[in-house]
């Protein structure tokens, strides 16, 4: 039977592949990225957010089947924070009330393997809050570690957001995955720099 799916970051990479494999099943996928698919949006920003859940809501006013929330940078500055955090986070509980509408609703978020990696507590913290402003300048304070901090604040947020009411209570299954190194190209600079490919050899052993 076809399904409705949403996938942000469905321009490249693991977002863009998932698209083509939903669509040649024969699935209907709604696609969010900056540019490139059926949704434009900038997820680090409040009203980009907004926006794409109400042209979600728009365009699938029955609901929607599945949600991958795979919009995601690795930048050494804030702006990785702010989507790959309060981007997803935002993505998955603006969706939710049309994931409820499905008899078997099912999301993910795609973290990583870098979340094992020692970072900066303060900017995980501040995110598990909900204290976007506070993430944003600490992480600007002490930029090099904010993508691994956004990856294991969402991990740690999906535990925690998995198994309350208004997700498993409501029959809606909430997971997240860490597929470590993928090449695309979002990690095809990160691959090109010493330092990093050090991290991710000590994140992906």
């Amino acid at each position: 039977m076809s399904r409705t799916i949403v996938i942000t970051g469905a321009a490249s990479g693991i977002g863009k592949a998932t698209a083509e494999l939903c669509r040649a099943a024969g699935d209907t996928v709604i696609g969010v990225d900056l540019s490139g698919t059926d949704i434009s949006a900038d997820l680090s920003k409040p009203e980009g957010r907004a926006a794409m859940v109400a042209e979600v809501a728009r365009m699938a006013p029955g609901g929607i089947d599945s949600l991958l929330a795979g919009a995601g940078i690795s930048r050494p500055d804030a702006i990785s924070v702010a989507v790959n955090y309060f981007g997803a986070v935002a993505t998955l509980e603006g969706l939710r009330p049309l994931l409820a509408r499905s008899a078997s609703p099912r999301a993910v978020a795609i973290c990583s393997t870098a979340a094992i990696l020692q970072g900066n507590d303060a900017v995980v913290q501040a995110c598990l809050a909900g204290d976007e402003a506070a993430a944003l300048a600490t992480c600007a304070a002490a930029p090099m570690s904010a993508y691994l901090d956004s990856k294991k604040a969402l991990s740690l947020w999906l535990r925690a957001a998995a198994v309350k009411p208004e997700w498993a209570g409501a029959g809606i299954s909430l997971n997240g995955i860490g597929p470590g190194v993928v090449l695309s190209p979002m990690t095809v600079p990160l691959l090109e720099d010493p330092a990093m490919v050090a991290a991710i050899q000590r994140s992906n052993p």
